[in-house]
């Protein structure tokens, strides 16, 4: 280490609470360990430049969860438990929302869409003919029909001929909302330190010594937020799933405009600044995906690529701009793993994918376990 006298007094010393991310999670966390304490000194650690995980990578869906993704929960899940799902979802979504105003994260609500391939008529066929009871269940809660039937109005090929669409589901510019949040994080007195990755950390009695890559330090509380890259500090059931995503160059009089899912939810795209924001595929190869290691391969790119040509703009040029991946954290089971570990350690993990949806419910629920 070669820190200054100045440097560790004026970030490093009578840290209260230390947030290990810097994601939805983790900034939420911070905002609400703000409000509880605001005298706290509150340090945030972030092994990138930028974060690390899915919070600047997604694609930026407001989603609860599509037709097909609520019946397959429906089969290993009470349908309290789904609904509980769902609620924390919309819950987290409106809470996000609220914190920083649609405006600033350029919401957009036109509504989602779930396709399904021409060739899987079992899926299509149990999908439509249970919606009907979907609806029923979650009505009491959105007090609306969620779910209808709809022609497909955006000539996409290779699918069955109708959809299923809801009016609930909206977009964000994910860019903006971290932007936002990080500003309003930075703006309550909160420290962030980018590049600095936790090697090991271990508690004692009065505090926990916390080992970066850069240096070492005291803290009272720490609060582990890091998703996919939790099983490497801790002990949790949780995997890392890499998800990977392009985007076209402008595409003139774009005519698509929504968030879409395909397959089961393995394929989502929507549009952005007269684009195609295309990902997923992780289906094709689970073992592979299942790293904490950013990049693409050629089996899913080239999935992805031949999934524009051949469905989403099947008779429309484009030209690729960008590749990029993300990392999530799941697990066998859908609930976020928000808990205690012991004394002055914390954690809230595993968002399964839905990060926009509950990164920001998570993130006030870790803070609140402190009393």
């Amino acid at each position: 280490m070669n820190l200054s006298y100045w440097e560790i007094k004026s970030y490093l010393s009578n840290i209260d609470y230390t947030i290990v991310g810097s994601g939805i999670v983790g900034l939420n966390c911070a905002l609400r360990l703000k409000e509880r304490f605001p005298k706290a000194n509150i340090l945030i650690l972030e092994r990138g430049c930028l974060p690390q995980g899915a919070s600047t990578k997604n694609a930026g869906f407001a989603c609860f969860g599509s037709l097909s993704e609520i019946l397959d929960d429906l089969k290993t899940h009470s349908e309290e438990e789904v609904i509980q799902l769902i609620e924390k979802r919309r819950k987290g979504l409106s809470l996000l929302r609220q914190t920083l105003s649609d405006k600033a994260i350029d919401y957009q609500q036109h509504g989602g869409y779930e396709l399904f391939d021409q060739k899987d008529h079992e899926t299509y066929e149990y999908c439509m003919s249970h919606m009907e009871a979907v609806n029923s269940l979650l009505k009491p809660h959105f007090k609306e029909k969620v779910f209808t039937i709809k022609n497909n109005p955006f000539n996409f090929r290779n699918i069955q001929t109708q959809l299923s669409f809801t009016p609930f589901e909206g977009q964000i510019d994910t860019g903006k909302m971290m932007r936002s949040l990080t500003d309003l994080v930075l703006s309550k007195g909160v420290l962030i330190l980018n590049s600095v990755s936790v090697e090991h950390f271990e508690e004692f009695k009065e505090y926990v010594q916390i080992k970066t890559n850069q240096f070492e330090f005291k803290t009272n509380r720490m609060l582990i937020c890091t998703n996919g890259f939790a099983s490497k500090l801790i002990n949790v059931e949780v995997k890392p799933a890499r998800a990977q995503v392009l985007i076209t160059k402008p595409i003139k009089n774009l005519q698509i405009e929504g968030t879409f899912h395909l397959d089961k939810g393995f394929y989502y795209f929507r549009n952005i600044d007269d684009r195609i924001l295309f990902g997923g595929g992780r289906n094709l190869d689970f073992k592979t995906e299942e790293t904490t290691e950013m990049g693409q391969t050629e089996l899913i790119q080239n999935k992805l690529e031949e999934l524009l040509k051949t469905t989403i703009l099947p008779h429309t040029p484009f030209e690729i701009e960008h590749r990029w991946s993300g990392i999530m954290g799941v697990g066998s089971a859908k609930k976020p793993i928000v808990k205690q570990l012991s004394s002055r350690v914390f954690c809230g993990v595993r968002l399964g994918g839905m990060g926009i949806a509950i990164g920001s419910h998570v993130g006030r629920e870790v803070a609140d376990l402190i009393d």
